[in-house]
């Protein structure tokens, strides 16, 4: 399988995560990049993270309304133009017609040359949000090339000239971030109710915060220099791309 490095910078990018923090997990440092050399980057959220938390007493309005915030801060940071969350509970996604007429109305609206989403075909992947994100996904780039799919928006059919697929099951593509790993990290660490429940950061502790946050931030630098071995860079985010969409 040939490995491909770096797409030219597209003018338009829509990126879908099933919960507040998957974008910034998955392509977090790649938006950065894009956004920096000028690409109009904006972010589709499927659920409103309720269930991210291992407190079983949490208020989940409050949460709720928290992590869509963090989710704006951490949009900031990447540079992103816009956000549009579709609200689903977490836990809940489904690939259903409303959703599918929500993602592509704004694939539609917002006509992006490359799509970015959870791969939907990784096996053995626990979070059904994950999977139906990505179905989601995939579906929602046909249904917004085909007229006859949701004629009710009004708007042209758009055919986004690439995917990528990030926790891919195969990797055929990567894109160069060394340089914007800081951003990637900075965006996820503005997703602060995540910081214990996913990120292994205990805030009771200030020491010991300190030491996991570090430990957290290399980890991810660690993952991008692994995922860049696979073609000799400093550091990557490895994709599955489709370009026959």
């Amino acid at each position: 399988m040939s490995m491909r490095v770096d797409l030219p910078t597209p003018d338009r990018v829509l990126a879908i995560g099933a919960h507040p923090d998957d974008i910034e997990f998955g392509c977090g440092a790649t938006l950065a990049k894009w956004a920096d050399a000028g690409a109009e980057v904006h972010l589709f959220v499927c659920t409103d993270g309720s269930k991210g938390t291992w407190d079983p007493g949490a208020d989940l309005e409050q949460l709720t309304a928290a992590r869509e915030e963090e989710q704006r801060a951490a949009a900031h940071v990447l540079g992103a133009a816009g956000i549009r969350f579709l609200r689903r509970v977490d836990g809940e996604l489904v690939n259903d017609e409303p959703a599918r007429s929500a993602l592509t109305l704004a694939i539609r609206d917002l006509t992006p040359d490359v799509v970015l989403s959870h791969d939907p075909w990784l096996p053995y992947r626990l979070h059904p949000d994950h999977q139906a994100a990505g179905h989601l996904a995939v579906h929602a780039i046909v249904a917004a090339r085909d007229p006859h799919f949701f004629p009710e928006h009004g708007l042209k059919p758009h055919r986004p000239g690439t995917l990528l697929l990030f926790e891919p099951a195969r990797v055929d593509h990567l894109e160069r971030v060394f340089d914007h790993l800081h951003r990637k990290t900075d965006a996820l660490l503005a997703h602060r109710s995540q910081w214990r429940s996913t990120m292994g950061i205990d805030e009771t502790d200030a020491e010991q915060r300190d030491g996991q946050r570090a430990a957290f931030v290399t980890g991810i630098h660690d993952e991008a220099r692994t995922a860049g071995l696979r073609g000799g860079l400093r550091a990557a985010e490895a994709f599955a791309r489709i370009d026959a969409l």
